[in-house]
């Protein structure tokens, strides 16, 4: 299995002290986490994107562009690239100046997003996200893909001979397609055999496998190779202790308050996919998908989800909210307690040698091998469709 960090780059006040971290504290330690996850050996580094609300990523690509100069190995991505709020000229420019300035360690992952209140400000019509997300995307994988683009859509001016640049590094990068909620996204991305990232963060794991297991089916139906049908997962949250109870303990006023925050939000507190199911830790620990907890217990856990989703990259995030020591803490704890075991028992070509579609720049590198637990080494079958 693969392993990205994320980071959406929320910042609200504390909900216990009310303390607030200054925005240059907080996005510096984005740069400084990405830096550190290079050195602990995940494989990725993903930053979001919002345009509304508490959140500090309305400019990823300008973080990322930071990142790459800080890095030299780790794959650079996004958690999700807005698609539908963008004009495809300016972030095929955007994204072609990442990817050159990293030499060419970048994916993305698009999205519609999961902030309404984007769209009005942006001057957008939410009634129409969804064309906006078809149309853009589209456009972007010509601009990408080649020079001298002319195209006519209902959202934008026509373009006759247009040509971005820089170009990317080494011809178009991948484009992982986001899903939360919505059958379009996975519809999507099977049409043109893409990947996805399941958000796995707030809801039951049924509703996300639902989702899962129609992008399969509509791959396998449209013909594409299986051997690129890649799915990823999200978390909601990442804690370790050294037994569950202590990470629960811990970990509980945090969360709590994160929910009280969510609550006080103009969205309804039930809204599905907008705020989480689940009301306590302890809830999201037994039936959702939070991974805290010693480190045996979310490595099962991990390894649960991955029976039931096939999923092959494990996107987790550290809470901005926990002490820079203790961000730090967790996140050397999971690649060095966690990552080795799960990785011993889920095997994937994902950017490795054999996956000729990766990052021009970046070949993921496996650990030597290492003795496995007791149970049997699990393969990727569900993420290979059989057509």
């Amino acid at each position: 299995m693969r392993f990205q960090v994320l980071d959406i780059a929320f910042n609200p006040p504390h909900p216990v002290t009310g303390a607030e971290v200054p925005p240059a504290d907080r996005l510096n330690r984005i740069v400084d986490t990405a830096v550190l996850a290079e050195e602990l050996g995940f494989d990725s580094f993903a930053v979001g994107e919002r345009h509304a609300g508490p959140v500090l990523s309305s400019a990823p690509t300008v973080i990322l562009g930071a990142i790459a100069a800080r890095t030299s190995r780790i794959l650079l991505s996004t958690g999700v690239t807005v698609l539908s709020l963008h004009d495809p000229i300016r972030l095929a420019e955007d994204l072609a100046t990442v990817d050159q300035l990293s030499r060419g360690r970048l994916e993305i992952v698009i999205g519609k997003g999961n902030e309404d209140l984007q769209y009005p400000l942006l001057g957008l019509d939410i009634a129409k996200q969804y064309e906006y997300l078809r149309e853009n995307y589209e456009l972007l994988r010509l601009l990408l893909a080649g020079e001298d683009v002319t195209w006519e859509g209902r959202h934008r001016q026509k373009l006759e001979h247009a040509t971005t640049l820089p170009r990317p590094f080494a011809g178009p990068f991948r484009i992982w397609h986001g899903s939360a909620t919505s059958q379009f996204a996975v519809d999507l991305a099977a049409e043109h055999g893409d990947p996805i990232v399941s958000a796995n963060a707030l809801q039951p794991r049924e509703n996300y496998g639902v989702l899962i297991d129609r992008y399969r089916e509509r791959y396998a139906a449209a013909g594409h190779d299986p051997a690129y049908g890649f799915v990823g997962a999200g978390s909601g949250g990442l804690f370790l202790a050294d037994t569950t109870e202590e990470a629960v303990e811990q970990y509980r006023p945090i969360y709590e308050g994160q929910v009280r925050q969510q609550d006080a939000r103009k969205h309804a507190p039930g809204a599905i996919g907008e705020v989480t199911s689940f009301r306590t830790l302890e809830e999201a620990v037994e039936r959702g998908p939070a991974l805290v907890g010693s480190p045996e217990d979310v490595v099962n856990k991990i390894l649960d989800y991955h029976s039931t989703f096939g999923h092959v990259l494990q996107a987790v995030s550290v809470n901005h909210l926990l002490e820079p020591a203790q961000q730090e803490d967790v996140l050397r704890r999971f690649a060095q307690e966690v990552v080795p075991q799960v990785r011993a028992e889920v095997r994937t070509d994902l950017w490795g040698p054999r996956d000729e579609r990766r990052a021009a720049g970046f070949t993921a590198v496996d650990p030597p091998a290492r003795t496995k637990r007791d149970t049997k080494q699990r393969d990727t079958t569900k993420t290979e469709v059989t057509v």
